[in-house]
């Protein structure tokens, strides 16, 4: 190939397109307080959820952590409920389930959950409110950080920082405590009691919740959630996100509060940029549609604040459609693909529910001897030799018997009678004794049955073979 046949890429490339640095340094953003109506709807469903996280570990039931995930014992308390590693299908089913939701709310909403409830957005907005105090307003922060080191800046600097440590480690102590037992945690981090992993994994989430809300913050939001990267699947024309009317705000400008914009030549936005100054990834929603935006509505609140005291009407920013917003007509609201989340949901939901309703806290696996398929006693009968490992997964004691069904004239031989306590295992050795005449076949199916004797409802069956001799 000679010289000639080379493309000069700087000729043909779009004249926008430059270098760029992908590891460009991270330019600090300082966003502005604003109130409004979505705000007061962050507010209600934040608080409830941080009240919720720190004090459902204070709560008690039947003498116990209400809710305890009790790893060395293997025991899972919530509330009255005691789940075991057994039933680890039933979480991933929740957890399908719970993904099925965040789908759907996805393609009927957009990113509200992590706008309103998403854990990084609500400590984040928990620590910006705390640096809010200490340092002041969005102008004061700037001006404080191009500011020599003084007295005054120090003391504002470690108020900020004691306090975003201090709420990462009573985020770090509470999480701790749903695994460990928060009373004991507490009395043994004081008292310098507890073991290394107790230490460990409290400093863990403390630095972590520091890290992550303090300083990260929407590095989090931006490169390190999944999230943002496949919410666009699920997005649709009908979906709900936050927009700015292009159509209506263009041609932006500054005008005075009285001027008419239309002879201005003006749209309604005033180029203010409090809706990007707002904004706690750094965006500017002016530009459309970006995998930045988590949908908090800061910036709405922000733009209508301006249109309210310009005597325009709200709305400039605004929850949307793409469809509504191009023109294409009202906002389809039940369309195929929310009706198939629906349903999908029902039937998920359903058989989550019976399951739960139905479940019965009783475990039986069953161990042939693999050394010997049988074994043939001085009389000629016909021995197979079972372990059967029995767990009590209710809280209380119980009494089981064991017995056997599908062999006629079968004999167990072993103790088949077994008071077992609450989330007690059991490991018991059986025989089923046969008469070799009343087998027709070298491999029978046959049920291990084990029933609570004071309680008719706790009941297990579970299906074995009993093999002889060709």
């Amino acid at each position: 190939m000679s010289d000639k046949d080379l493309i000069d890429l700087t000729e043909v490339a779009p004249a926008e397109v430059g270098e760029v640095d992908l590891y460009q340094r991270r330019e600090r953003i300082y966003t502005r307080k604003v109130e409004g109506f979505f705000q007061k709807i962050r507010l209600y469903t934040g608080w409830p959820l941080l009240l919720g996280y720190y004090l459902l570990p204070w709560l008690t039931w039947d003498g116990r952590q209400a809710i305890l995930f009790d790893l060395p014992e293997r025991k899972f308390h919530i509330l009255g409920l005691t789940f075991w590693p057994q039933d680890f299908p039933m979480l991933a089913f929740l957890l399908i389930i719970a993904a099925y939701m965040l789908f759907a709310v996805t393609t009927f909403a957009g990113r509200i959950w992590c706008g309103y409830t998403c854990p990084q957005t609500v400590w984040t907005t928990m620590f910006m409110w705390w640096e809010q105090k200490t340092e002041g307003s969005r102008n004061q922060r700037i001006k404080l950080d191009k500011s020599p080191m003084s007295l005054e800046k120090f003391r504002k600097k470690f108020l900020k920082h004691a306090g975003w440590l201090f709420i990462g480690l009573t985020t770090g102590v509470t999480f701790v405590g749903y695994f460990y037992g928060i009373r004991e945690l507490l009395t043994d981090l004081i008292f310098a009691q507890a073991g290394g992993w107790a230490y460990f994994w409290t400093q863990f989430f403390t630095f972590a919740t520091y890290i992550n809300a303090g300083w990260m913050r929407e590095q989090v939001c931006k490169y390190m959630c999944p999230y943002a990267r496949f919410q666009s699947v699920m997005f649709d024309q009908d979906t709900l996100i936050v927009s700015y009317d292009k159509t209506r705000g263009e041609a932006r400008g500054s005008r005075k509060r009285k001027a008419d914009p239309k002879e201005l030549g003006l749209g309604d936005c005033i180029d203010c940029e409090l809706c990007v100054q707002v904004c706690p990834t750094g965006i500017d929603i002016r530009d459309g549609l970006q995998y930045e935006c988590i949908g908090c509505a800061l910036c709405i609140d922000a733009c209508d604040s301006v249109m309210e005291k310009m005597d325009y009407d709200k709305g400039l920013v605004r929850y949307t459609s793409e469809r509504e917003l191009d023109g294409g007509g009202k906002t389809h609201w039940m369309r195929p693909r929310i009706i198939g989340y629906i349903v999908v949901l029902c039937v998920m939901v359903g058989v989550f529910s019976y399951n739960m309703v139905y479940r019965v806290p009783l475990e039986l696996t069953i161990i042939r001897d693999r050394n010997q398929l049988y074994v043939t006693t001085d009389s000629g009968a016909i021995d197979n030799i079972y372990t059967l490992q029995l767990v009590n997964m209710d809280p209380d004691m119980h009494e089981f018997e064991i017995s056997i069904s599908g062999l006629e004239g079968a004999e167990i031989i072993g103790e088949t009678h077994h008071t077992l306590d609450g989330g007690e295992v059991r490991s018991i050795s059986l025989r089923i004794r046969m008469e070799p005449g009343m087998l027709d076949k070298p491999s029978t199916g046959f049920d291990f049955t084990a029933q609570a004797t004071d309680a008719d409802a706790l009941n297990i069956v579970h299906e074995s073979r009993f093999v002889k001799p060709l």
